[in-house]
């Protein structure tokens, strides 16, 4: 190709994406989307391992392997990054929300008891709910129709569910007969206590330190580096305990380095089990449990992608003269399509990444960067039997960081206001308490409206909110 023909194909991307009009380069939207995936990547591992193995017992609960998921999270990232990037030309990548994978294995397919194929479907019917919203322009109203304090407390409250689930799945929270939960035991020496046991702990503790010390120092991909460095650790340790490798036998079997195997598995577990089995599996189940499952999924993606777009833009000084975010409604478009398109492939909701944010920082302006994070994650679909060694001690760690990360907004709470905080505080402690996301949101909801109305601000609640609550307390007396 030669050097005008290079120029020709540059002018056309730059001309397309305005990549010099937002006042950025080809090569800053390269390093920011390279930026973008590092810190976001680790949602294939932890997602696959969570759908495939999600107590870290080696059972596949839900009848979906890790390469199935693998691939499935993969590719959604790619349909939804890619749309992200050409719909509303904005430098986000898109994925399986952390949260959302959680509520999607641990509540509705755990604790209610829907099948993999049947949850699948309420993820779909959600997706459809999303798209028709935003077509008619309500899905913003909506959201600003929630409480403000629950709006706030709802990702707090779910960062703290996932970092329960990480503590539970390292093993370092475990059950006790007298208070529920009690914190492992990790004297080595004690009888019938081994080292094999409080090991992976260590790591996981390990992993946790690290990954905190790797973000303090701005190292981009801190928890994907921290889950490496963690792995490592994990494997030299193991060294010590005995039969360790035998569960890891599959090392030396060159079958199981092919990659292939995780597309295959993808073709028969995961990709069109929604329609296969999902709404036959769906049939008889009770209407008010699957219509307050999708609210949540609806709520929370909706709290997850406005939040995200507002407030990456903002930090970019990306928003209009108007302080709104440019293209909004492609944007909410580009998330409603790749949660259909996800629900389809076999993954749980696809939403827009905070970590898009670490790509703005970079100086991403346009969607060449959405472009450059799909690129990258076309390549990772291949990578699925290295990314498979992954051990759940590093992957624990990961969730548990995450949990961090999103219990940051809750400083944006008056606490000093009981109106304010008792809700706030009903949606953070439910979650992880009752291992359910939508009874954490149902409270937030319930709780306001009936404080509200005890005080004599009958019109302070949004009709909105009146209907929500409504569904919830009939969930609650009539399924529950």
């Amino acid at each position: 190709m030669s050097n005008n023909q290079k120029g020709s194909f540059a002018a056309k991307l730059d001309n397309f994406f305005g990549i010099t009009k937002a006042g950025s380069t080809i090569k800053t939207e390269v390093i920011a989307g390279v930026t973008t995936f590092m810190t976001m990547c680790y949602i294939l591992m932890v997602n696959a391992g969570m759908f495939g193995d999600p107590f870290g017992t080696g059972d596949q609960v839900l009848g979906v392997s890790y390469g199935a998921i693998y691939i499935a999270t993969g590719i959604a990232a790619i349909v939804g990054t890619v749309l992200m990037g050409l719909l509303s030309k904005l430098p986000f990548a898109q994925a399986s929300g952390m949260g959302l994978n959680a509520f999607f294995v641990y509540t509705v397919c755990v604790t209610t008891g829907l099948s993999y194929a049947a949850a699948l479907v309420v993820v779909l019917i959600s997706g459809i709910v999303f798209l028709t919203l935003t077509i008619f322009g309500v899905r913003e109203k909506i959201f600003k129709a929630i409480p403000r304090s629950v709006r706030i407390a709802i990702p707090a409250g779910i960062g703290l569910f996932i970092a329960f689930i990480g503590l539970q799945n390292a093993g370092i929270v475990v059950n006790d007969d007298s208070t529920l939960v009690n914190l492992v035991s990790m004297n080595f020496l004690k009888d019938g206590n081994q080292w094999g046991t409080v090991m992976p702990v260590l790591v996981t503790f390990f992993t946790f330190i690290l990954i905190a010390v790797l973000s303090q120092k701005k190292v981009k991909g801190s928890i994907l580096w921290g889950m490496l460095i963690g792995t490592a650790m994990y494997y030299i340790l193991g060294a010590s305990v005995q039969g360790f490798y035998d569960g890891y036998a599959y090392l030396g079997e060159a079958d199981h380095w092919n990659p292939i195997n995780a597309f295959k598995d993808f073709g028969t577990q995961a990709v069109g089990q929604v329609f296969v089995k999902g709404f036959t599996d769906l049939a008889g189940q009770e209407v008010l449990m699957i219509i307050t499952s999708i609210l949540a999924f609806a709520m929370v993606d909706m709290f997850d992608t406005i939040g995200t777009l507002y407030g990456a833009c903002s930090k970019g000084g990306m928003l209009d003269e108007n302080g709104n975010v440019p293209k909004m409604k492609q944007a909410m478009l580009a998330d409603s399509i790749a949660t259909c398109t996800g629900a389809i492939l076999g993954t749980s909701t696809v939403t827009t990444y905070v970590e898009s944010s670490a790509g703005v920082a970079e100086g991403g302006r346009t969607g060449f960067t959405s472009m450059v994070v799909a690129a990258l994650f076309l390549i990772a679909l291949f990578i699925s039997p290295v990314a498979e060694l992954i051990p759940g001690a590093t992957t624990a760690a990961a969730l548990m960081y995450v949990g961090v990360l999103m219990l940051s907004g809750v400083k944006e709470i008056d606490w000093s206001s009981p109106e304010e905080a008792v809700p706030a505080f009903l949606t953070l402690a439910i979650m992880p308490f009752t291992y359910n996301i939508s009874y954490g949101i149902a409270l937030g909801l319930i709780s306001h409206c009936f404080i509200k109305l005890f005080q004599g601000k009958i019109k302070d609640i949004h009709p909105v909110t009146v209907v929500i609550a409504a569904l919830f307390i009939a969930m609650f007396f009539l399924t529950h």
